[in-house]
């Protein structure tokens, strides 16, 4: 087990996993106020795990508890439409009676939604432990408001949905054919691949054979083409189940799998009558190999995307992995080629022979047609399953399992996270058009309501992929796991389900990254280019001329040599009181960016590098310097390393005074004809800050200074609990005792009219 999480931090052979800083991290808060997100949740609804996108009418189609509802595209929160669909009453207190919770089980929830034809939806529910499915009428155009269910066309839901909510399911629909995966029985013992609806009679897996299925948990399922001939269409289903092939030795281990079936698959003549002829199945590899060749494997399949490309038959299937191991944490992104899904299938056959009853490569004569093959005339003579010969049905019983498995492209994950305080749960694709290519962005949802944006980049060449970590965003105010996601290309939004609401936000946000070119460079951002005045939103078919991105290499030293604001650093002056503290804050925009202080005497003197020691403390937000002494008045440089590109953010330039000065300082404001502290420094409140120990008091400090200015001039400031300071060479001795003598002054200043003033600058 040891050597297990060592491979894993370790990543051996290239499988590096990922810094767990992204390069931007933003609040829920953050995305609300300034970057278009926005909410949705039902009332007296929750667990949305059934996201419906429909480009054509412009609609987020949701399923929650006992509830349909139409959503806006363009804005989730307004023009909703609702359905409400509970369970009969009778199925409830039938429900209730069998030991169920009447309120967190005993009610209609939406599991299948899909797009029927040009004017309906399908939609089923567990209907309170009796499933239920039915037509929902939409509308054929945009400007349509219908919205309702069809109650004429109820039909029984059993095969198509789960019975009950904690079950999952997967189907698709093709033509008017429902193919799904689910538990057909009331306990959820019996799991079956199912087709039903259209005209062709239902049809399953054989029952109760754990060789087909044992236990499984079914993830996803779509239809994908085999050749231009539509009888050779075959659908994939993605699930996790208990392997029978398990290793000696440890228990009862998970397999991620993927199984296959043809569409046109009728079940056999004599054997096999109404079940699958040629349905086979893999495991689906996912795994990190460790130097001394060994493997650990990520087979808690979680979600599976398909991304089309431009060949129908071969898209890209991205698939979220995690660990069941009790001693850390880890989650993997990997990528397949259906090339590699179809070569498993056209290998060798998985079977149990010797005097262990091992599972070996099928050596003996595998039957024509060889099982799992369509019938059709692409490949062979025969027109249905049902006239296929006998050994060949009888095989495809006794041999659902491939020997070999399905290994990811590049033979590793694309994108790995360990010991980190979350789990991937969902995954959505984008490809993206930039400048110097198509890039993948990966948008990953966790289970603590986070959703992270990472694209993947070559190094040397597009066959040696890294995968940057760009933000990580905080879409749910509850960090409510990330159970459903769809995304729009053509609106540039992404949609994300919990179990208590939905969040829409846009794809990217560029102008976060800043109006220098070298920040929207260093971003490496495919969506986000700089257009000589910000970082703006990329459009690969316009034809503007002065537009900068390099998402490939993110190099500012040559895309950025003629930016007018290169050169142009802010500079601010800090004031600090000799013996005292002093802080110098810096925050880059970036989370990955390596902070470096330097410090100059004069304007003459040459730069050094500061040395932290005890006394200049290097801090989350800047550098600390503790007893400020006369020589650390200057200017310090704060320069932030990223990607081999230093870039300065920041001048600070420290002045540094005595206390006697600040006591002369304070006592002339009192002479002056001017009003107090116009222009001024609020010594006497930077002399309570000042080496406080207790950090709390300065807010504190900030609400009296509020209320001198909001309350009426003749009422008292409240009064604050004694404060203390450090007086070099002296014990900590309480502030009022020093300062006896400034009483009348404070009550005086405090009618004073005053301007504000930055936090942390003097």
């Amino acid at each position: 087990m040891i050597q297990v999480l060592v491979l894993l931090l370790l990543a051996g052979n290239g499988a590096t996993a990922a810094s767990t800083n992204p390069r931007l991290k933003l609040s829920f808060q953050d995305l609300r106020m300034r970057h278009g997100l926005r909410t949705y949740e039902l009332e007296r609804s929750c667990c949305y795990d059934s996201l419906l996108l429909d480009e054509e009418r412009g609609r987020l189609f949701v399923g929650g508890k006992n509830y349909l509802a139409s959503l806006s595209l363009d804005n989730i929160s307004k023009q909703d439409k609702k359905i409400y669909w509970p369970a009969l009453v009778e199925w409830r207190e039938e429900c209730n009676w069998a030991g169920k919770d009447i309120n967190a089980e005993c009610m209609n929830f939406i599991k299948i939604l899909h797009l029927y034809n040009r004017t309906h939806l399908y939609a089923c529910g567990t209907g309170a432990f009796h499933p239920i499915c039915g037509f929902i009428e939409v509308g054929q155009r945009v400007e349509d408001s219908v919205f309702k269910l069809d109650l004429r066309n109820v039909e029984d839901g059993k095969g198509k949905s789960p019975y009950d909510p904690r079950h999952m399911a997967a189907s698709v629909l093709v033509g008017e054919e429902l193919y799904s995966g689910v538990a057909t029985d009331l306990m959820g013992r019996d799991f079956t691949i199912f087709r039903s609806l259209g005209p062709r009679p239902s049809i399953r897996t054989e029952q109760h054979d754990s060789r087909w299925l044992n236990e499984p948990k079914f993830i996803d399922v779509f239809w994908i083409p085999e050749s231009e001939n539509p009888d050779d269409d075959k659908i994939f289903f993605f699930f996790r189940e208990t392997a029978v092939e398990g290793a000696q030795g440890l228990g009862k281990p998970t397999f991620a799998r993927i199984g296959q079936i043809c569409r046109n698959d009728m079940g056999g003549q004599r054997s096999l009558v109404n079940k699958w002829t040629t349905f086979l199945k893999a495991r689906l590899v996912c795994a990190v190999t460790g130097s001394d060749g060994s493997h650990t494997h990520f087979d808690q399949l979680r979600d599976v995307f398909m991304l089309p490309t431009r060949d129908k038959r071969n898209p890209l299937i991205y698939a979220v992995f995690t660990t069941s191991s009790s001693v850390f944490r880890g989650s993997a992104i990997c990528v397949y080629h259906m090339n590699d899904i179809r070569r498993a299938f056209l290998g060798p056959f998985a079977h149990k022979e010797g005097p262990n009853y091992q599972w070996v490569s099928y050596q003996g004569r595998v039957p024509y047609p060889r099982p799992g093959m369509c019938p059709s005339k692409t490949f062979g003579t025969f027109s249905s399953t049902k006239d296929f010969p006998d050994d060949v049905i009888q095989f495809a019983r006794n041999h659902p399992l491939m020997y070999n498995p399905v290994l990811p492209h590049g033979q590793r994950p694309i994108f790995l996270q360990t010991n980190v305080d979350y789990t991937f749960t969902q995954i959505a694709v984008d490809r993206v058009a930039a400048a110097d290519g198509h890039y993948d962005v990966l948008f990953i949802g966790t289970d603590i309501g986070t959703v992270l944006k990472v694209v993947s980049v070559p190094k040397e060449t597009w066959e040696n992929m890294e995968e940057l970590l760009l933000e990580e965003l905080q879409v749910f105010k509850d960090s409510s796991a990330v159970t459903s996601m769809q995304i729009s290309s053509k609106r540039q939004q992404l949609y994300v389900g919990s179990r208590t609401s939905i969040s829409q936000l846009p794809l990217h946000r560029c102008g976060i990254y800043g109006k220098a070119c070298a920040e929207c460079c260093l971003a490496r951002d495919p969506y986000c280019a700089w257009d000589g005045t910000t970082c703006t939103r990329y459009m690969h078919n316009t034809k503007r001329r002065f537009r900068r991105q390099d998402v490939r290499n993110g190099d500012p030293n040559t895309l950025c040599s003629g930016d007018p604001q290169r050169n142009s650093v802010p500079e601010k002056k800090v004031y600090g009181v000799e013996g005292s503290s002093v802080f110098l804050e810096c925050l880059p925009k970036s989370l990955q960016a390596k902070i470096l202080w330097t410090y100059q005497k004069t304007s003459s003197a040459m730069q050094k590098e500061v040395v932290l020691d005890e006394r200049v403390m290097q801090m989350e937000r800047g550098i600390l310097l503790r007893s400020v002494q006369r020589r650390d008045a200057g200017l310090y440089r704060c320069l932030a390393t990223e990607h081999s590109f230093t870039q300065n953010l920041l001048h600070l330039r420290l002045e540094v005074i005595d206390a006697q000065q600040a006591d002369s300082l304070s006592l002339s404001r009192e002479e002056e004809s001017i009003p107090p502290f116009r222009h001024k420094l609020w010594y006497q409140d930077f002399l309570q800050l000042v080496d406080h120990p207790n950090l709390s008091t300065m807010d504190q400090v900030c609400e009296q200074l509020w209320n001198r200015q909001s309350h009426h001039p003749k009422k008292k400031p409240p009064l604050l609990p004694p404060l203390s300071v450090k007086v070099q060479n002296q014990k900590w001795k309480p502030l009022g005792e020093k300062r006896k003598a400034r009483s009348r002054r404070m009550h005086e200043v405090s009618r004073a009219e005053r301007e504000p003033r930055s936090a942390g600058v003097w």
